[in-house]
């Protein structure tokens, strides 16, 4: 077994992984399938193992270049980071920023937000990553995260915004159609929109009282997006974020004192990245605007 291995012949191997096949791979990769396949050879010779083996359906890995997996996602992610950190001078304000934020975030809070700094910033070259799973920012798979959880990694620098509210929406359409619910218990009479696999917001939806459970959901997507566009095409009731449905003013919010809960807001990076100035002023920006943001979706204090 060879101890040096071209970081290359890894690379190869994460792309087969994820794509499934080599042709999949050399696609990604921008190489030829012969080329793939040479360096999948390349690496058992190195590594004295095979690393797939061939079936009917494809290529299946070995248990080794599973194994192997966790860390060629690291490798990745290191290598990614090390471009990003040398796309300019840490004091300087150009360069690239990597933000991860969730589906919902990432779409509709963030892009006025990444605009005006943009604006500020125009050789700041942004890279957004939608996901509702929590990057790792210790192996930088992102620079900055805002997170709806409490960060509890250490290394980090975390700032809390506040509190977002989610209540429960439906289109004026759909109301006008099946009439809106009175008590929690009515909703087991409507179309409900909500999680397939799993839920985006924990255990905030698990505890609540009444007949809200993904057996009840009418339409059912794990994509937050998904459901906000089914809320939006007036399918039924469902989650959403008082601060987005406040835009449109077909969206009605049934059954607030009913249903209803707070997610906290983070803005997160790496403590390393103090240093570099853009990085910063990117970190900075995203909490005065999720700030604001916040600030503007707080519920009306009535008049008296």
């Amino acid at each position: 077994m060879s101890k040096d291995v071209d970081w290359s012949l890894y690379r190869t191997l994460r792309a087969v992984l994820r794509a499934g096949s080599l042709s999949g791979a050399a696609r990604t990769l921008g190489l030829s399938q012969p080329t793939v396949g040479r360096h999948i050879e390349q690496l058992e010779q190195a590594l004295g193992l095979p690393l797939f083996t061939r079936s009917p359906t494809g290529l299946r890995p070995t248990d080794l270049a599973r194994e192997l997996g966790p860390y060629l996602e690291t490798m990745a992610s290191a290598a990614a980071a090390a471009a990003r950190d040398a796309s300019a001078e840490a004091d300087e304000v150009a360069g690239v920023v990597r933000v991860t934020a969730s589906e919902i975030i990432g779409a509709e809070v963030l892009p006025p937000i990444l605009a005006e700094f943009n604006d500020l910033y125009p050789k700041v070259v942004v890279e957004l990553v939608l996901s509702n799973r929590a990057e790792d920012l210790l192996r930088r798979a992102a620079d900055i995260a805002v997170r709806m959880v409490r960060p509890t990694q250490g290394a980090l620098l975390a700032k809390r915004i506040g509190s977002l509210e989610i209540g429960l929406y439906a289109h004026r359409r759909y109301l006008q159609r099946r009439g809106t619910p009175a008590i929690m218990a009515d909703v087991a009479d409507h179309a409900v929109i909500g999680y397939d696999q799993e839920s985006s917001l924990g255990d905030s939806v698990d505890d609540l009282t009444g007949p809200v459970s993904r057996e009840t959901f009418t339409f059912r997507a794990d994509s937050d997006l998904a459901q906000l566009a089914a809320l939006r095409a007036g399918f039924g009731i469902g989650g959403c974020q008082v601060g987005i449905a406040r835009r449109d003013p077909n969206l009605v919010r049934v059954l607030p004192d009913a249903f209803g809960f707070q997610l906290e807001t983070w803005v997160v990076m790496h403590e390393d990245l103090k240093a570099s100035r853009r990085m910063r002023l990117m970190f900075d920006h995203l909490a005065e605007g999720l700030t604001a943001y916040i600030v503007g979706a707080q519920p009306e204090t009535p008049v008296r």
